[in-house]
């Protein structure tokens, strides 16, 4: 979705929409997103501050993401609220390198009067994703040798005791000993 900015120089605009579950586009194989499991409720307030545009928003909805353990897909709620400020890049300057503000980090550049919002709301999206994302506290995840799923089957492998790194040191043999 395009807002066009000039619209917005007297006061501002408030939007309600919802995403169907064909509106999400992987990345890639690697994505840990799989897709929307319900529709996505968007409400975004986007006003001018000054020399920026500010963009208030929430989500809420579920979404399909894979387990970081077992790399088996579950269902994550997704409740969000964000604020995004909007400016003009700063204008070129002689120099190659230039020193941005503490408070230029928090500023998305926009170029010309248009935003797109799919992609903020993309972001917004994976910015809810914890690092280690997991479908349950007590996931076993995959077996190391055999790679079973060890949530769903007890697989057959030997289980050696002690940190698989330091298995190699029980047949070191030290001299005078």
């Amino acid at each position: 979705m395009i807002i066009d900015l000039r619209k917005l120089s007297t006061g501002s605009r408030s939007l309600k929409f919802e995403l169907d579950e064909d509106w999400w586009n992987s990345v890639g194989e690697q994505d840990l997103i799989l897709g929307i499991d319900t529709p996505v409720q968007v409400h975004i307030d986007i006003y001018p501050a000054g020399d920026k545009y500010v963009l208030d928003g929430a989500l809420s909805g579920r979404i399909q993401v894979l387990c970081d353990r077992c790399l088996e897909s579950y269902h994550r709620e997704l409740k969000t609220s964000f604020r995004v400020f909007l400016s003009l890049p700063l204008p070129q300057t002689q120099e190659d390198d230039m020193e941005l503000a503490e408070e230029d980090l928090d500023v998305d550049f926009i170029r010309g009067d248009e935003i797109d919002l799919d992609g903020i709301i993309h972001e917004q999206i994976y910015l809810t994703i914890p690092m280690k994302s997991l479908c349950s506290e007590d996931c076993l995840g995959l077996c190391p040798k055999c790679g079973a799923n060890l949530n769903t089957t007890d697989c057959q492998c030997d289980k050696e005791q002690g940190h698989p790194a330091f298995l190699k040191l029980k047949n070191l043999k030290i001299e005078g000993d």
